[in-house]
């Protein structure tokens, strides 16, 4: 990397850069897209810093949105696809900011630079050489950075996570002495963040914010299972570090990773210890997804996302046996639309406990799949639209619209599960004769 280096920008990015200077204004492309050219990664997006105002820069394009106008943002649309514009920033003193003024307002050296496809590379805060030095530094002071958005604490652990660069002394004792201004963030940018660090390749890293102080405000639940031991024969770790291994341990998929980050959180609200010192964490499961559910809604989470990560959590500890009829009743239970992403989730719990167990367990889980595959295959994966009888023919038979149609289905649908044979709309109106009695007074 050196500073003579030349970017091979995107066509759109050519044209806007273009279009502002032959307006007689200055533009650059800056931040993580030339972060990311210069660390040979391809930039997700590509953002343009300018001397032009917003209100020019709206005359300038055919569809302008206004993203962060009271920022100095717009997001110009070319060829359907975003691209944001934002006005240099500078101190209010500075009346006519500089690109070089503006970086000095961003959050890390390794973010701090432009570049221009005739001006080259600007660099004014040595970000190139600690991208060499596999750092992150804050520009300037770390806490005047810090106070401007203490949201940047978090991003430091989220660029570290994701880059695999070490965050700068000066940066972790920064956060340290703030790391309560946090508080200050909305819960939605807080999530996004941890969803980042958490989808990283080193979700580990969620450990700087125990170390920093930054998780007993972000997520204290999570923060006080680091002080919750756990004397049994199938765990070697606190509740916390359990947590952390396993997060590791399963593919980087949102669900599946805040699943595992959340799988056990209840656990210090159920601790018991037996007469030989053993503990136990009963009822767990349950505590664990009425506590994910409030973080989750406070993280402002969607429903869908929450409902797919509760069910997860709920069942994460059920035991299934490698049988047919022990696994066609889970995965009636469980949902067949979550039921491999269950399987994930009891290998990766495995893999974080103690690894004397783990080849029974993990040829126990395999076995499950395999037999789920062979069920599924065969066409003897059921739910209840798959009974040959169905509401509509319960009224039929006399029964009135009530919840006792679903009690009934819901039999019907245990009787199938034990015996296949039985789903024909002959044998199982046979079997309703004998719930009649049970289910429906004349």
């Amino acid at each position: 990397m050196n500073s003579k280096i030349e970017i091979n920008m995107p066509k759109d990015v050519k044209y806007i850069i273009e279009t502002l200077n032959n307006k007689g204004f200055k533009a650059y492309i800056v931040g993580g897209c030339v972060r990311d050219v210069l660390l040979d990664k391809a930039p997700t997006d590509w953002d343009i810093a300018t001397d032009a105002q917003p209100q020019d820069v709206k005359l300038m394009f055919d569809k302008i949105i206004e993203t962060g106008i009271k920022h100095g943002t717009v997001t110009a649309v070319i060829n359907g696809c975003n691209y944001e514009i934002t006005a240099f920033r500078a101190p209010s003193s500075v009346k006519n900011p500089s690109i070089k003024d503006d970086l000095g307002f961003r959050d890390f050296t390794i973010n701090a630079i432009a570049y221009h496809p005739k001006e080259g590379i600007i660099d004014p805060y040595s970000g190139i050489e600690d991208l060499k030095k596999t750092v992150i530094r804050a520009v300037s002071s770390p806490e005047d950075r810090f106070h401007e958005d203490p949201l940047r604490m978090l991003r430091a652990v989220r660029l570290s996570s994701r880059l695999e660069f070490e965050i700068d002394k000066s940066v972790l004792s920064s956060i340290k002495r703030n790391c309560k201004l946090i508080e200050r963030v909305s819960p939605e940018r807080i999530r996004d963040e941890l969803s980042k660090i958490l989808t990283s390749d080193r979700p580990e890293n969620l450990l700087v914010l125990k170390e920093t102080g930054l998780l007993k405000y972000v997520l204290p639940e999570f923060d006080r299972c680091f002080k919750t031991e756990q004397n049994h024969p199938y765990h070697i770790y606190n509740v916390g570090m359990h947590t952390l291994k396993t997060v590791s341990h399963i593919e980087s998929n949102l669900v599946l990773r805040w699943t595992m980050l959340f799988h056990d959180i209840g656990k210090p609200s159920v601790k018991s210890t037996d007469r030989n010192g053993i503990d136990h964490f009963y009822g767990h499961p349950e505590k664990s997804v009425h506590i994910a559910e409030k973080i989750m809604t406070r993280l402002r989470f969607d429903n869908k996302t929450i409902n797919k990560v509760l069910r997860l959590i709920k069942h994460h500890d059920r035991r299934i046996e490698p049988h047919y009829k022990s696994v066609r009743k889970a995965v009636s239970i469980i949902g067949k639309d979550i039921f491999l992403d269950l399987l994930k989730v009891q290998e990766a719990d495995k893999k974080g406990q103690n690894p004397q167990y783990l080849d029974e367990s993990l040829e126990t889980l395999g076995k499950v799949r395999e037999i789920f595959f062979s069920l599924e295959k065969k066409g003897k994966i059921l739910s209840l639209h798959d009974l040959a009888l169905n509401g509509d023919d319960l009224i039929a038979m006399g029964f009135e619209q009530s919840r006792e149609i679903g009690i009934i289905l819901k039999e019907l649908y245990n009787i199938v599960l034990d015996n296949p044979k039985m789903n024909t709309k002959e044998k199982l109106i046979e079997a309703v004769a004998n719930l009649k009695s049970k289910y429906y007074k004349t």
